[in-house]
Order: C-alpha cells, then structure tokens, then sequence
C-alpha cells in the first residue's frame, strides 16, 4: 500500500470531526455513561485521546523532553491508560471536550508541516511521523467505537478503514512478539471488502491462511473491540486463526479480546 500522507491526513481529520460532532451532543451527564472497556467510562474515553494526542505532539516537537516523559511513565507500571483515565476522571467535561479539541487540531497541523517520513520517538520503537499519524486515526476509529456504542449511535463510515487495516496487517509480528511467540513463516493473504465495494488485499493469494470478509470487522479484530469469531470473517488455516486471537494494532502491553459469553 503506497503512502497518501495527504489523504491519511484527511481521514484522520474526518474521523474527528465526526467524533467531535457525536460529543458535543452529549449531556453532562452522559460522559459518565459506560462504555464496552470495562472500567471506562466516556470521559476517559475521550481524556485517553486527548492525553496521547499531547504526548504525540511532544514526541514530535521536543523529542529528549517526550523520551524522559516517557520513561517515567513506563517505569510505574503497564496499566498507564488506567492511570491516565483516573487522574483525568475529575475534570469537568466541557474542560475534557476543549482539550481534546485543541490537542486534535494542534496535532494535525502540527503533522501536516512535518516529513511524513521523519522517524520521532514513542512508546517503544521509534516511528515514521507518517506512522503516528496512522496510530492516532486507529485509536480514534477505536476509541471513538466504544463511544458511539455506548450512546447507541452508529458509527460513521470512516474512510480511514484501509489506513487502519493496514496497520493491523503490518503488526502481524508485533503482535506475536509482543505476546512472547515465534512469528510464523508462513503467510497469510488478507481480503477485505470496503464500505464502497472495493476490495483491498495483503499477501500472496494461494496460501493455506486467508481471512476474507469487510474491512471494518476486521478492523474491530485488530483494534479488539471484538474477537473475530464474533464477525463474519471467514478464516482459514491455523496461522491466521491463532493470529486473529493475539491481533494488536496498537502499542502498550499485551492483551487479547476475550469472547462475549
């Protein structure tokens, strides 16, 4: 998949007005509703975002600064999103929407001057600007599901889905890694079907793994907002299935969508 930095950029910024738009709808009230994470609520939802939003714009901007940041908050402990969503839990939510606000559109200005190309620090390997930018329309898409569930408001169609199942192909070995196994030889060819009718593919066709099926639920495996057996994805071989159970697009410790009893 060649690189459109400009059209990622577009998608990122669609996928948060559209975001945006469903939160400012909101009563007070409601950002305490629950949301399908356990433990969270829509205000950490959102303060989740707009806490990394900052610490992308850090990284960018003042790379030494987002290093030494960075290295306090890991040694802490692996539960940083929780601790984030407790220490954000107190401000009042027109506050929280403001702050998401600004360190959204901070940021894409911020990575629209920027080399798409240019490597910055992150939690764990460094990264193309390019790439955060992807990350940060990922943990939109996601974050942002869990929100649209929780107020039963369905999710707009995103034309960022390729860009985001992209990423969950490309960490095909993160993910194995990250969970401490071998990352298999053999190939898996992913067929997915856009909202549009499009069809966009990865790895080599006649190959024992193959998931087919449409693109957002295979989004929602990656991003684990569901296990894919709880999808219409139709997986073959015991690669892809075995890869599907550990599938991670996102960074932080290991962790595994459990089936929905």
């Amino acid at each position: 998949m060649s690189l459109d930095y400009p059209g990622l950029l577009d998608d990122l910024h669609q996928e948060s007005q559209d975001l945006i738009a469903c939160l400012r709808e909101l009563a007070a009230d409601q950002w305490a509703d629950a949301t399908p994470a356990p433990g969270w609520t829509i205000h950490d939802q959102v303060s989740h975002l707009a806490f990394f939003d900052q610490t992308t714009l850090l990284a960018l901007t003042d790379p030494e600064k987002f290093r030494t940041q960075a290295e306090r908050l890991m040694a802490d402990g692996m539960d940083l999103p929780d601790r984030i969503a407790a220490e954000y839990r107190n401000m009042p939510p027109a506050e929280l929407l403001r702050w998401f606000v600004d360190e959204r559109f901070t940021l894409i200005t911020t990575l629209t001057a920027d080399d798409p190309r240019r490597r910055t620090p992150w939690f764990g390997p460094d990264m193309s600007v390019a790439s955060s930018a992807t990350a940060r329309l990922m943990e939109t898409w996601a974050h942002g599901h869990h929100i649209y569930d929780a107020v039963s408001v369905a999710h707009p169609p995103s034309p960022g889905l390729r860009s985001i199942a992209h990423l969950g192909v490309a960490t095909f070995g993160f993910a194995h890694a990250l969970n401490g196994l071998p990352v298999p030889d053999e190939p898996v060819h992913v067929a997915l079907h856009s909202p549009q009718g499009d069809t966009w593919t990865w790895g080599p066709t006649g190959t024992a793994n193959h998931i087919t099926g449409a693109a957002e639920d295979f989004v929602l495996t990656v991003t684990q907002r569901r296990h894919w057996t709880e999808t219409a994805l139709v997986v073959e071989g015991q690669v892809a299935r075995d890869w599907l159970d550990i599938a991670q697009a996102f960074a932080g410790a290991p962790s595994r969508r459990g089936i929905s009893r």
